[in-house]
């Protein structure tokens, strides 16, 4: 009777995990999970775990998992396969955050794949929280990184293909390629960053984003991706939230804080992420055809997501399921 009792008890806590109107409850409250923004953070997902099952740290899970896509040359909103600005230039953003309040950031680095990296060396070896351009490559090259050329024959041949016919006004990526050069600046369909948050068996958090930004973007233009409060923000005591969409909405909402503040306020990550939603909407009325969304995990594992727009998913990967991919909730 013990043993049937003890099964039932496990069959039920089990199910609880399941799906419940956009966000994912834990089973225990130190299990080990990472999430992560978009279809691709299923593959990062993977790397990621392959840390934490063995006990390892969320900080270097969401290093190993962030990458992934900086890896993949297929992926044009991160890392060496990113389109490039409106003048052939790929320049890359990424910001890494520890649960104690360690952080690193690069921003408009050129010539290296891993910004993830050299983030966290910006974090572990200076005083500093973020380095850009020519001085972020600097560090990067003094560093140990190689120095590599970014911009892909595929890239170079988007690029071209787009001024024919731009304006030069600053679109952002597109995953979905035939749409590509139809998109509408910020549109629904578009998304550009990987955000990744992971809580290990030791109850500890951390998060990483990463991304190339806009295509087509001013030279120099940097998004809410790098910046430690807007693009990612962790904290062990509460949660960790992180964003994906047009940048400039997020930063001047401060979004992935303010997540994780009302987390503190006690909302679940879901009322977080929803309200951070509507604070964009009110701070500007005309963003209701953008995209801007907000992933969230908190200390006690448990998950919630929300976007303006339709169309914004997250991966899932703990020890029940390893390659779930989700829909969030959207509307302000």
């Amino acid at each position: 009777m013990t043993t049937r009792r003890l099964f039932l008890g496990k069959s039920i806590g089990a199910a609880s995990a399941l799906l419940l109107g956009g966000a994912v409850r834990a089973s225990a409250p130190s299990a080990a999970r990472v999430v992560s923004t978009w279809d691709f953070g299923v593959a990062a997902n993977q790397a990621a775990w392959a840390v934490l099952k063995g006990g390892g740290r969320a900080l270097d899970a969401v290093e190993a998992g962030a990458r992934v896509p900086e890896a993949d040359l297929r992926n044009h909103s991160v890392g060496r396969g990113g389109y490039p600005d409106r003048d052939g230039h790929v320049s890359l953003d990424a910001s890494i955050m520890d649960g104690d309040g360690s952080c690193g950031a690069v921003a408009a680095l050129e010539q290296i794949a891993h910004p993830i990296s050299v983030a966290r060396r910006v974090m572990e070896k200076t005083p500093h929280v973020l380095l850009v351009g020519a001085g972020a490559l600097q560090f990067a090259l003094e560093q140990g990184f190689a120095r590599e050329k970014l911009l892909t024959a595929e890239s170079e041949r988007a690029w071209h293909e787009w001024r024919k016919s731009a304006d030069y006004q600053p679109v952002p990526n597109d995953e979905v390629r035939k749409q590509r050069h139809a998109a509408t600046r910020g549109g629904k369909d578009n998304h550009d960053t990987i955000g990744m948050l992971a809580l290990d068996a030791h109850g500890h958090l951390a998060g990483a984003c990463t991304t190339s930004g806009m295509a087509w973007k001013l030279r120099g233009r940097v998004g809410d991706s790098p910046i430690v409060g807007a693009g990612l923000y962790v904290d062990d005591e509460v949660g960790a939230a992180t964003s994906t969409g047009v940048g400039e909405e997020v930063i001047r909402n401060a979004g992935s804080f303010l997540v994780v503040e009302l987390m503190r306020q006690g909302r679940t990550p879901e009322e977080a992420c929803r309200e951070a939603v509507r604070r964009v909407l009110k701070r500007n009325k005309s963003a209701g055809d953008i995209q801007v969304g907000f992933l969230a995990l908190n200390r006690a594992g448990d998950v919630g997501a929300w976007s303006l727009q339709a169309g914004f998913n997250y991966a899932v990967c703990d020890a029940a399921r390893q390659d779930a991919l989700l829909p969030a909730n959207h509307g302000a």
